[in-house]
């Protein structure tokens, strides 16, 4: 059983030691706690989105530096995964600034998820909100994630985004289960939330059968442009303490520190790891924002004594004509 609302505020009420005393408890139990996954992140279709979410740079609504970019070739993206792979990332998510895929373009990106996985890496996509049967077009073509975020809380949800709604994104979420394909999905924290919306929030995702395998914490990258630019920062320890009741709600989710990784210092980096966080995304960019650079993650983890994490079950990179 998962905790339940009361319960994952309780979690939050409790002393900062004994909470990430907990939290690395239930860690251990189900991860090397001195393992972390590499994700690395590509935009694969940028800016020009209709959606007005409004933590993005991308939405076309907004007026923010981002330039519109179409959809990138399959070559470009097999040539960037491949770079990926060889810095020690294992995992590959392609992401597209659309509400969602139409049929032409999810055939493109169908192909650069069978190229992608024939270099021996998992993969996962994040392309907005899926109609019936694109789930399974994706699963066809060996995509291992797909990424829907549910945000925030639905009492905040509509705070944050107008053009589509809570239930909307958890119906994506369930044509994703029902493809048999596994989930990513977590929030952004310091949108101007309350605790008990990230009490909430965390208690949706829990709640969701099976939870998450991939559970991204994100902190909100203040955007000139958007209508989040300005928001109040949120607290560094109020952070770690959502980082850190994210592990213990869903002990089997790799729990992945996001975005916002290029504002944490290394100690508080550091607090994230020892609170469960065992995922983070790898290199120089997240799809718009700055990302600490490859080499500074490495320089913390050989501080750390963290190791990359590989694959259970290595996949052998395969020649075909797509790759």
């Amino acid at each position: 059983m998962h905790p339940d609302a009361a319960e994952i505020a309780a979690l939050f009420e409790l002393p900062f030691s004994d909470l990430i005393y907990r939290a690395q408890t239930v860690h251990r139990r189900h991860f090397d706690p001195n393992a972390v996954q590499l994700s690395t992140l590509l935009s694969i279709k940028t800016g020009g989105c209709s959606e007005d979410c409004g933590y993005c740079s991308q939405s076309a609504r907004f007026q923010t530096e981002i330039e519109n970019q179409p959809l990138l070739s399959k070559e470009a993206v097999v040539t960037a995964a491949r770079a990926a792979k060889a810095r020690g990332a294992t995992r590959f998510c392609m992401g597209a600034a659309w509400r969602g895929p139409k049929e032409k373009d999810l055939i493109q990106v169908a192909e650069m998820v069978h190229a992608v996985k024939a270099l021996g890496m998992e993969t996962c996509a994040t392309l907005g909100l899926l109609r019936d049967g694109q789930a399974e077009q994706l699963a066809q073509a060996g995509l291992d994630y797909y990424n829907h975020n549910l945000d925030t809380s639905r009492a905040h949800y509509d705070n944050i985004v107008h053009t589509h709604s809570y239930d909307s994104r958890l119906d994506t979420l369930t044509k994703v289960r029902a493809a048999g394909l596994k989930v990513c999905c977590g929030g952004i924290m310091g949108m101007g939330e309350s605790r008990a919306d990230r009490v909430q929030f965390l208690a949706e995702l829990a709640a969701l059968d099976p939870p998450p395998e991939s559970v991204p914490i994100n902190l909100l990258v203040q955007i000139p442009g958007t209508p989040l630019s300005n928001n109040a920062a949120l607290d560094p320890i109020e952070f770690v303490r959502t980082v850190a009741v994210a592990r213990i709600a869903m002990p089997a989710s790799f729990v992945r520190l996001s975005a916002g990784r290029s504002q944490m210092p290394d100690h508080l980096q550091a607090l994230c790891f020892l609170a469960g966080a065992n995922s983070i995304f790898y290199g120089d960019r997240l799809l718009t924002t700055p990302n600490p650079e490859s080499d500074a993650d490495l320089k913390l983890f050989e501080k750390l004594g963290i190791q990359p994490l590989a694959l259970e079950k290595p996949l052998p990179e395969r020649k075909t004509a797509e790759a």
